[in-house]
Order: C-alpha cells, then sequence, then structure tokens
C-alpha cells in the first residue's frame, strides 16, 4: 500500500534557502507549497486545505512575522503541524503556539524531513 505524500508549506523570504529546502523535500516525496511571506502563506492555507505541515522562518518582511503566523495558523487550522525555524533567534516554548517545534537555522535537511514524517504520524 502507497503512503500518501505529506503536504508541506514552506514560508521562508530568503529565496536560496527556500528553493533549497524545497528541492530536498521534493527528494523526500513531500509535497511542497512555497510562500515568500505570511500574506502569501495564509492565501494558500485557504486554499490548500490538504497542507499539513507549516514550516516558517520567524523574521520575514511584512506585518506578520512567523510567529505570528504560526499562532494565526494553530487558530484558524488547528489540524496543522507548525515547525518554526531562525537563525537569528531561539524562540522560547512561550512564544509559539502549543505543540509548535523549533529548528535553529543551520538546519539539516534530513533531520527537518523526519520532524515532519513524526509531526504528519
Amino acid at each position: 500500500m502507497t503512503v500518501p505524500a505529506i503536504a508541506v508549506l514552506v514560508v521562508e523570504d530568503e529565496a536560496l534557502v527556500r528553493l533549497g529546502v524545497i528541492d530536498h523535500l521534493e527528494d523526500e516525496g513531500f509535497v511542497v507549497f512555497e510562500a515568500e511571506d505570511a500574506t502569501a502563506a495564509l492565501i494558500l492555507l485557504e486554499t490548500h486545505p490538504e497542507i499539513q505541515v507549516l514550516f516558517t522562518d520567524i523574521d520575514m518582511p511584512g506585518s506578520i512575522d512567523g510567529l505570528r503566523l504560526a499562532a494565526a495558523v494553530r487558530d484558524r487550522w488547528p489540524p496543522v503541524k507548525i515547525v518554526v525555524t531562525s537563525g537569528q533567534r531561539i524562540a522560547a516554548a512561550f512564544e509559539m503556539p502549543d505543540g509548535a517545534v523549533f529548528v535553529s537555522k543551520p538546519y539539516n535537511p534530513d533531520a527537518v524531513a523526519r520532524t515532519f514524517r513524526s509531526l504528519a504520524a
């Protein structure tokens, strides 16, 4: 029996970082959606209910940072698993929504993929 692919939304404003993780995740069999900011991410979440995991950077341009995006996702789409990342700081548990996981940059793409699989299981 074939296991359905896990759908992930990668939200990262730095194009090279975003493309690098997307390439790896697609090679690992994930279905990947991408957004360069929180506004685009919210539109994708509204139009793609199959998204199971949000992977967002904290520091992004625009009026909504990654932590506010994570909080909005937890409120509107409770089943979506949330993984937050940053190379600038470490998010404290009280800053993130319940059940969210923090991964520090630079991250190991294989470890990120394993985290997604364990959260979506």
